[in-house]
Parts: structure tokens; C-alpha cells; sequence
């Protein structure tokens, strides 16, 4: 897979720039996260995967929803290794299996809030949920989370991030896609996770979540927050590291 990475320019939407840091919120209503399991050795998964990109140009993009795509690893072994597939996310999607005490798992597969979810009709506005802020340092990768909660309470919670790559095309050589050029939106790169330590009211945070030795055509930052050792999140922000 050949990617040609681009120089990091400013925030254009989803959030706003602070020197070279890029600075997110989500406001109080409930932002859902939604989520793709996919491969690019699934012959079906393509029209899902046509379906999130077609986000990109969603008013509510960031603001009322946050996309990620995570590749998994289980159909590799037809012949065509996903270079952007990762264990990590496979383990993620037999972990909600688990959780609705699935015995397996499929793709494409979407969920949303930690759901099984098919898309369609704009679901009810959302009830508040509380206020995630997020500063991130592209040149290094430190990124600062701060959580209020609506309820201030005795729970624990952790915030979880994702680099996002968009613009990434594939040549497909063997397995069910074979032959077909795959565009790729809102896939998962890399990852990282962190406790949220209390202070009064506030929830809050340190990660490091350095972008790749490159940058996609289009990268994206996606924060989520959940109850200590839970997959489902309670709010979620996002927005574009540069061009989106």
C-alpha cells in the first residue's frame, strides 16, 4: 500500500487551532461514536465503508457524531494481509461479541454507542452528557483530556483516542476484493488509552498519541470517554488535524 503524506497544515473544522496544538470540544449534548468493523478482504464491506466516507460532507460531522473504521485481522488469511488491519481492533470487536454474549463476530459491522447499529434515520437529539475538551500537540503527540461530567459522582473513568487516516487508496491484489481499488475514510491508525484522575468537579488527562512517521491526504483526531474498563462510550469529540 503506497501513501503519500502530506505536511501538517492548521485546523479547518471541528475544532480550532492554538499555536501548533489543535483544541476540541464537544459541548454538553451527547456525541455518539460510531463505529465500522471492516476489511479489505471482505468482498460486502465496501459499500459500508462508501456509506462512512460519505460522512465526511455530514453537517453533524464532529459535532453531533464521530466516525472510526478498525480493520480486523481474521480475514488476512484469504491472501490479502490489510496493512491497516491490527489485532488491537479485532480484539475490540470480539470484546463487544462478548459483551452481547455474541458468540462471534462479522463485517461489516457498525455500532454505534456501543451498539449493533444499521444506519439510517438521524436517531432523537441526545441528552446531555457532559463536556469533553481535548488539546492536542501534533508535533509531539501529547494531547490533554478534561472531563465534566454531567453527575459528578464516585465513578471511574478513562479516555481512549484515535489517529484517523482518510484519502488512503489500495490496489487489492488477492483475496475477495482482488482486483479492486479500495478508498479508505476514517480508518483507526493508531491508538492510546489513559485513566482520568479526578479534581473537584473535573476529570482529566495526559496521553501521547504521536501521528505516523507521515501523514495521510487526510488525518483526524477521535476522543472518547467510558466508564473505567467499559466499551461503551459516554461522549466523544473530534475533529481534523489539517485539510479535511
Amino acid at each position: 500500500m503506497k501513501i503519500r503524506w502530506l505536511t501538517l497544515a492548521g485546523l479547518l473544522a471541528g475544532g480550532t487551532v492554538w499555536g501548533a496544538a489543535l483544541a476540541l470540544s464537544s459541548g454538553p449534548s451527547r456525541v455518539a461514536l460510531v463505529e465500522l468493523f471492516t476489511s479489505e478482504g471482505c468482498s460486502s464491506c465496501p459499500p459500508a465503508e462508501r456509506w462512512l466516507a460519505g460522512r465526511r460532507d455530514d453537517p453533524g460531522l464532529w459535532r453531533d457524531f464521530v466516525p472510526i473504521a478498525w480493520h480486523v485481522t481474521y480475514w488476512d488469511q484469504l491472501g490479502w494481509p490489510d496493512r491497516l488491519a491490527q489485532r488491537a481492533f479485532t480484539d475490540r470487536q470480539y470484546a463487544y461479541a462478548a459483551a452481547w454474549h455474541r458468540d462471534s463476530v462479522y463485517t461489516p459491522c457498525f455500532v454505534r454507542d456501543g451498539r449493533e447499529w444499521q444506519p439510517g434515520p438521524a436517531s432523537a437529539a441526545s441528552a446531555p452528557a457532559g463536556i469533553l475538551r481535548v488539546r492536542y500537540d501534533p508535533a509531539n503527540g501529547a494531547a490533554s483530556v478534561e472531563f465534566e461530567p454531567v453527575s459528578p459522582g464516585p465513578a471511574e473513568f478513562e479516555v481512549n483516542a484515535a489517529l484517523l487516516g482518510g484519502g488512503l487508496k489500495v490496489a487489492v491484489r488477492a483475496g475477495e476484493n482482488s482486483g479492486r481499488t479500495l478508498e479508505h475514510e476514517f480508518a483507526a491508525l493508531a491508538t492510546a488509552r489513559a485513566p482520568l484522575v479526578r479534581a473537584a468537579t473535573v476529570y482529566r488527562a495526559t496521553l501521547s498519541l504521536a501521528p505516523p512517521a507521515g501523514q495521510p491526504p487526510r488525518l483526524a483526531l477521535a476522543v472518547w470517554v467510558t466508564r473505567r474498563g467499559e466499551l461503551a462510550p459516554l461522549q466523544a469529540a473530534g475533529g481534523w488535524i489539517g485539510p479535511g
